[in-house]
């Protein structure tokens, strides 16, 4: 994704799993460094915030979606989903 500094960001994950209680995680990975928890869920459309993002699980649409109102330079990274299931 790119973005104009300042611009609003939103990245959503989408998921597919039997299990009824999935929990979801975000990472983050900055240059020559390990990827990082950045957010994690598992409660349905309950806000979780960190480092000026957040990020909302949504089950009945099977997405997690994480936000920043305004993207800086220094939020260039890879970002990862994963779901855990167990």
């Amino acid at each position: 994704v790119s973005l104009t500094e300042g611009s609003p960001v939103m990245l959503t994950c989408t998921y597919q799993t039997t299990y009824s209680g999935p929990t979801l995680f975000w990472y983050v990975q900055y240059l020559s460094e390990a990827p990082r928890l950045l957010l994690r869920s598992s409660t349905d459309s309950k806000r979780t915030e960190h480092e000026g993002f957040h990020a909302t699980l949504h089950k009945s649409s099977r997405s997690f979606r994480l936000q920043k109102p305004s993207a800086q330079l220094s939020d260039s990274a890879l970002y990862y989903c994963a779901v855990e299931t167990q």
